[in-house]
């Protein structure tokens, strides 16, 4: 049996037409009956490295019972010249976090997901202490099983003070070695009371990974990489599916 977690995460390939640019994750989040697929904002867009693709691609399971099979579903970036994308800013500016929204019918009756609900999101006044354990789940440099076209888990700590915006930002730390193709996962806790839709998906969706940090004064040879990476709280989810 496949861990639910595991299905509500998806692959993201960023393309310009044909041409393939960056790989991603995602994962799918469920409010009032619409559906959405999260990741951050910079896999749509990211002016600072002129990465501008004009769709990506999502890897879907349509059989429970034999989950090798998969179909690949394309969603424009743009209608009518405008993103289709919502984002958001907070105080300290805009947030590395976007909302896609997911026609179901486009979809096809057949897809086999699982998603994130609103009673599972966690809050910054959440009771969870520097340390604790978190999970992110999704494609590192691309890397996943390609099979039964599954994420990977990573374990996780968490590094800073939750609830606290770090430097400002609306986001908290992590612990943990991530690599590119992540941007977009979701970091997860355990959570221990589960109920109604909640009971699928064992977890608390605290965050969204986005960004490794590092010091830029920190010597190659000498020194080896933090480690730490940014988490934008998952609260944020509220306003972009507003």
């Amino acid at each position: 049996m496949v861990e639910p977690l595991l299905l509500a995460v998806t692959s993201v390939i960023t393309k310009f037409h044909a041409q393939e640019l960056t790989k991603a994750t995602g994962f799918f989040f469920e409010r009032e009956s619409r559906l959405y697929l999260i990741t951050a904002r910079h896999v749509v867009l990211d002016e600072a490295t002129n990465h501008k693709p004009n769709l990506i691609v999502i890897n879907l399971h349509l059989d429970p019972e034999n989950i090798t099979i998969t179909t690949d579903f394309s969603i424009p970036l743009y209608k009518d010249g405008k993103p289709t994308w919502k984002e958001t800013f907070d105080s300290g500016g805009r947030v590395d976090v976007c909302a896609l929204e997911l026609d179901r019918k486009a979809l096809g009756a057949k897809v086999y997901l699982k998603s994130f609900h609103v009673d599972q999101l966690g809050k910054p006044t959440d009771e969870i202490e520097v340390g604790t354990s978190a999970v992110i789940a999704g494609f590192p440099l691309g890397f996943f099983d390609t099979l039964h076209k599954l994420p990977v888990a990573r374990q996780a700590l968490i590094a800073s003070s939750f609830g606290i915006r770090f430097q400002g930002f609306g986001y908290f730390l992590t612990d943990a070695q991530m690599h590119r193709g992540s941007s977009g996962a979701p970091v997860v806790v355990s959570n221990q009371i589960t109920h109604g839709k909640s009971s699928d998906l064992k977890w608390k969706l605290i965050g969204i990974h986005t960004s490794r940090m590092d010091m830029v004064t920190r010597d190659k040879q000498e020194d080896e990489r933090l480690n730490l990476n940014c988490a934008w709280y998952s609260d944020v989810l509220l306003k972009l599916t507003d």
